[in-house]
């Protein structure tokens, strides 16, 4: 690369590295110092420590290797605010994070800060092409974090017996709240207006494919290399399974019966008391939503589940999809019959930047997207609102080729015991996303936004 081309590359990635760090610290707005000390789960870690961590990625991995002088802003955060990194330095346990009453916050905004000139020093110095490629990992790797901040305060918050909202409804769920006091009538009201669109198959023909990435861009290391698949003639549903389909298979006693779970899933539904997703509860808490009746908890508080039966259902586990999917008569698709499905489809959807920060119903995409003219009509919603199972545990493709250094830690390490997500949610942000991106969790998981895709 000329040093021309690296000036003109390093101006726009500097744009970039601008708006993604400036866009995390917007999400901690809403936060107090107080929220952002929450580890609630084992999954998730402390607000606070995604600040640190993101600004330590940089640090460790670009500016100590690239930026000529640099000075660590703090001797100890090289090791306290590494993630999972063995090669690189000892760490202490995830479960601790929530301890870490020092630094303060004040303290961790100067590192971010601290780190932030430091980048600018380096992009304007004609940085080279290995730095590039870094900064751009890093701030690919921040976006996932933003990602998984949303995630953890939702979690953080469910467990606050007052259950805040992290933002309050909109005019349109406020109106809706307050027709709560008129019972069934209201929340007969709310499904005539949101009704789901029937479920309907696309038929693929299947043939030989290529996976994996194929654009000149940015992807992840477990996205490539580029390869052949074999694909069954198929079909994918058009949209997502509904809370109010998912309703029904609880009603169904989907809970109650093995023959429908994986031993697996069977053992984690008796071993973790399950009997509805995740954030899905009966306690009216005072919100007027009739004690007998489920309500569901998201980022914009509390809502019965009538007013959100014909949204996706989320925070569902790869048993419990894969146990809804047979109970349905169908399965979910493999990660290559997802991919593709989607490859040709524009990466838009209910994603973080149509700031719901929820799942909504088609009906109400539609609607959003028709004024910006993006809808395009008769095809599958393929991105947004949940991640989507698929039955394809998360293996390296063919010729896969770690990073070097530590840095190859970043994917490959983890496959073994994962199972593949696409797709997307509602707090995955827009330029993140696509359609050869790999999400992988373990099966039992559930505090992620994940979804249910049908395929036959």
């Amino acid at each position: 690369m000329k040093p021309a081309a690296i000036t003109e590359a390093g101006i726009g990635l500097s744009e970039r590295l601008g708006t993604v760090r400036r866009q995390t610290l917007d999400l901690c707005a809403r936060l107090t110092p107080e929220d952002m000390m929450v580890q609630s789960c084992p999954e998730a870690s402390p607000v606070k420590w995604h600040l640190a961590h993101t600004s330590w990625f940089f640090e460790s991995f670009i500016l100590r290797e690239f930026l000529s002088g640099y000075r660590p802003f703090h001797p100890d955060f090289h090791w306290l605010f590494n993630s999972y990194y063995e090669g690189y330095s000892a760490f202490p346990e995830k479960k601790l994070r929530s301890s870490f009453s020092r630094p303060a916050l004040d303290e961790i905004l100067r590192y971010r800060t601290h780190v932030d000139d430091a980048l600018e020093r380096l992009l304007e110095s004609g940085s080279g092409p290995e730095a590039l490629r870094r900064i751009e990992l890093g701030a690919n790797h921040e976006e996932q974090h933003q990602e998984l901040l949303l995630t953890d305060i939702l979690h953080a918050f469910f467990t606050n017996p007052l259950r805040p909202a992290y933002r309050e409804p909109g005019n349109e769920e406020a109106r809706r709240q307050g027709n709560r006091g008129t019972g069934e009538r209201a929340g007969q009201q709310a499904k005539e207006r949101d009704a789901a669109s029937p479920l309907r198959f696309l038929e693929f023909a299947g043939g030989l494919h290529q996976a994996g990435y194929a654009g000149s861009g940015f992807c992840f290391d477990n996205e490539l290399a580029r390869h052949q698949v074999w694909l069954e003639p198929y079909a994918l549903s058009d949209r997502l399974v509904t809370c109010g389909e998912y309703l029904a298979f609880m009603a169904d006693g989907g809970y109650r019966r093995p023959e429908l779970w994986l031993s697996a899933g069977w053992d984690a539904v008796r071993n973790n008391g399950w009997r509805a997703p995740l954030y899905w509860t009966k306690e009216d808490l005072g919100k007027n939503l009739g004690g007998g009746s489920w309500s569901i908890f998201t980022l914009r508080g509390l809502f019965a589940l009538d007013e959100r039966s014909n949204a996706p259902v989320s925070h569902v586990s790869y048993y419990e999809a894969d146990a809804y999917a047979r109970w349905a008569g169908f399965r979910l698709p493999t990660e290559f019959e997802w991919e593709a499905a989607a490859e040709t489809a524009p990466a838009e959807g209910n994603l973080l930047e149509s700031g719901n920060l929820m799942p909504v119903p088609s009906t109400d995409l539609a609607q959003d997207q028709s004024r910006g003219q993006h809808q395009n009509q008769g095809r599958a919603r393929h991105f947004g609102d949940c991640w989507q199972w698929t039955v394809s545990a998360y293996l390296p493709y063919p010729r896969f080729a770690p990073l070097e250094g530590a840095l190859g830690e970043y994917n490959g390490k983890f496959m073994s015991g994962q199972m593949v997500l696409r797709g997307g949610s509602c707090v995955t942000p827009e330029h993140h996303i696509r359609s050869s991106y790999r999400n992988f969790f373990s099966p039992e998981t559930r505090w992620q936004f994940s979804g249910i895709r049908l395929a036959q």
